[in-house]
């Protein structure tokens, strides 16, 4: 309870002296939940006590645990001592008095402790991994094994490996093990991190440091390093020393002494900077093992080898990049809802397990902390496909009553089944009390146009026609090209005379000269589990264009792309059910960025932190430009003035940050509002551990943040 009331504590002195402000709810009768925060009883919520509930309910979701109004208000009223511990408060060490005669390190029981650790299996036993790590909040997330080394004065140190499950601090491993406090100690932590390049070249690097406010000589560091080696030999050219903020004036002293070492420095930041694997999509496949060259089509049972990053791509068996992915590219999001492994594996294509395996049949599984591949046989590829498909067909749901275009804020979140959840999410966040412009205003065209413009043409039955032809359902080539003569004639069909009335309506709605933007929205994307991200295509209607209906059925077209057909075509989705919906806003001009953000780390799995991804201009996070890199945040929960810049822009100059503090102290609250919002849309509240939304966003040309899109994230 005492930890929960720190937590509570910090959030309340960081909103108070944020001077962040957030749009106020419109005033209506509390629920249950708001009343907790209404701390002066008065009925209604203010800035401050709105500000207060965005941030506890996001962190309440993401432990899965709720604070009673007496549990807060007590908090709120406890002393707060700013000068001492992060975020003001004093957290003590304990006592390490011992509680028995001192044991050397092979006489430690394996419950506390060891004096060696042979192997990886024997790491894992004694390590922890997750949130429980005291005041070394840097641990949060990270698998790491806390040492502790004894007489380092003399010629025989002796090194003790905590059973960190055990014992998460070295007082309570000292009191096991009977040590005393002594001036010649040295107690720190041994951590993994798969997803770093070793000096072997290898992926997978140990660091060690020490608390964060001690400063050892070289000499002592060098002489845990032998230690660690001697002690767990798989350490032997994937250890590196991480100096924290207390050892950096020591380094900076004796840094040629570092130079000259058989052992790299590690600054927290370089970890990030020298990633070699990174597991984008954990999961497992068969398949053959190709490399992609430029321009070819892969085929839903190839595991591809990618040497740049593809901005589409049909289905495939697995992926693999040689180059860093954009985690929240649309071709990570096709791996994520077709649950198929994807990572970045450094020069993948000269890896000594994957390069004699191209051409071959393979079994390749991406793990959190290293990657699995080998030869498979024909007949494991069979198996795996035939289990992996649905055996029925399964036909989205579509509701064809509503006739009319609509204004999103007449359309509410269980509007999906006539809209698609693109267009009823965005209505949604309009009623979510956001500053006016966070979220385009706009209309919905409804699936009842598309499904009239299709029985109009007769188009439902030229596809019936062309699915009968063998050679459309047996030649990708075939395929590819009729579809694309398919969504030609849908391009050219003719609207009935009230269709083009109302999109006529539609389009005088706006101001004159208004460039509109034409999204898809279907009944098979946006959906909890498959995202649809990439499938279907969006188009901007330019003033000098005439008659909306011209982009309107260049989005119908989409519908019958080669790569939605094949998505649908292998999960037996039933192509005449699925319907397309649109959504029609302002489009917009010149954004100084464009972002997409997911309000839990769904990369790097650290805890209590946003994953923002933004790029400079209109070069898409989702669809990035060749060789471009965007910058990537991690944004604590409830502290906006607390992030990591995992990487810069590869488009601005001296590594100039896109998303200063005010947006992400606005990013902040949007994140945590949109989060606990549609976790109760969607009845994720029980389940707050597998549940994340992600929303794209532009920083517009005046500077303001405009919120375009919120999906659930397809985990």
């Amino acid at each position: 309870m005492k930890h929960k009331h720190n937590i509570i504590i910090c959030i309340l002195v960081l909103i108070l002296s944020s001077g962040v402000v957030i749009n106020t709810w419109a005033q209506e009768t509390l629920s249950k939940d708001e009343k907790r925060f209404d701390l002066d009883g008065n009925g209604e919520l203010s800035t401050s006590e709105k500000e207060l509930m965005v941030r506890v309910m996001r962190v309440e979701s993401g432990r899965g645990t709720q604070f009673s109004e007496s549990e807060i208000r007590e908090m709120v009223s406890g002393r707060r001592d700013q000068s001492r511990g992060r975020g003001g408060f004093s957290r003590g060490r304990g006592s390490r008095e011992p509680s028995g005669p001192r044991l050397d390190p092979e006489q430690v029981k394996f419950k506390d402790g060891t004096a060696a650790i042979p192997d990886r299996e024997t790491f894992k036993k004694l390590s922890y991994q997750g949130t429980d790590v005291r005041i070394d909040t840097q641990l949060a997330g990270i698998e790491f094994v806390k040492i502790q080394v004894e007489n380092t004065h003399t010629q025989n140190p002796q090194l003790y490996f905590m059973n960190t499950k055990t014992h998460r601090s070295h007082g309570s491993f000292m009191r096991a093990a009977g040590l005393g406090r002594g001036q010649e100690q040295m107690r720190g932590v041994l951590s993994y991190r798969p997803l770093f390049t070793a000096p072997n070249g290898e992926p997978g690097v140990y660091t060690f440091e020490f608390n964060p406010n001690d400063a050892f000589p070289f000499e002592k560091i060098k002489l845990v390093h032998d230690l660690l080696v001697a002690k767990m030999p798989i350490l032997k050219n994937r250890l590196g020393y991480c100096p924290l903020w207390g050892a950096i004036g020591i380094y900076n002293r004796e840094k040629r002494l570092y130079d000259k070492a058989e052992f790299p420095v590690y600054f927290e930041d370089d970890l990030y900077a020298n990633i070699g694997y990174l597991p984008l999509n954990q999961a497992e496949s068969y398949g053959r093992l190709r490399v992609l060259q430029a321009n070819e089509r892969p085929t839903l049972r190839d595991i591809v080898i990618c040497k740049t990053l593809p901005n589409e791509m049909s289905r495939v068996a697995g992926i693999i990049t040689g180059v860093l992915q954009t985690p929240l590219s649309h071709v990570n999001l096709r791996a994520i809802q077709d649950k198929v492994p994807n990572a970045f594996i450094t020069k993948a294509w000269e890896h000594r397990l994957i390069a004699p395996l191209i051409g071959k049949y393979v079994y390749y599984k991406v793990n959190a902390d290293g990657f699995e591949i080998r030869e498979a046989t024909r007949g494991e590829v069979e198996t795996h496909f035939s289990d992996l498909r649905p055996s029925k067909t399964q036909k989205p749901e579509r509701n064809l009553s509503v006739k009319k275009i609509l204004p999103l804020d007449e359309i509410k979140f269980e509007d999906s089944s006539s809209f698609g959840v693109k267009i009823a999410n965005v209505a949604t966040l309009r009623t979510f009390g956001f500053p006016e412009g966070t979220v385009p205003d706009g209309f919905g065209v409804p699936f009842y146009f598309y499904d009239e413009f299709m029985k109009h043409n007769g188009f439902y039955k030229k596809i019936e026609t062309l699915f009968k032809d063998p050679d459309f359902q047996n030649s990708h080539d075939t395929k590819d090209a009729e579809l694309q003569k398919f969504r030609s004639e849908i391009e050219m069909g003719k609207m009935p005379e009230w269709m083009m009335t109302a999109l006529s309506d539609l389009q005088k709605a706006f101001p004159t000269g208004t460039s509109l933007r034409c999204r898809s929205s279907t009944n098979n994307e946006d959906l909890p589990g498959f995202s649809g991200a990439g499938l279907y295509d969006s188009f901007t209607h330019n003033p000098d264009e005439g008659h909306l209906s011209k982009s309107i059925k260049q989005v119908f077209a989409s519908l019958w792309n080669f790569r939605a057909f094949e998505a649908r075509d292998f999960y037996r989705i039933d192509h005449f059910t699925t319907t397309m919906g649109v959504l029609v806003h302002p489009n917009f001009k010149s954004e100084s960025a464009n972002g997409v953000a997911v309000t839990d780390d769904v990369v790097y799995q650290t805890e209590g932190n946003y994953y923002l991804n933004t790029q400079v201009g209109e070069n898409l996070v989702t669809n990035p430009e060749e060789q471009s890199v965007p910058e990537e945040i991690l944004l604590d929960w409830w502290d906006s003035s607390i992030y990591r810049v995992v990487s810069t822009s590869s488009l601005t100059t001296d590594s100039k940050r896109i998303l200063t503090d005010k947006y992400l102290r606005e990013l902040n609250l949007y994140l945590g509002t949109v989060h606990n919002k549609f976790s109760q849309l969607y009845g994720a509240a029980a389940q707050p551990k597998d549940f994340a939304i992600e929303i794209e966003f532009k920083v517009t040309q005046d500077g303001k943040i405009s919120i375009k899109q919120a999906r659930p994230w397809g985990q």
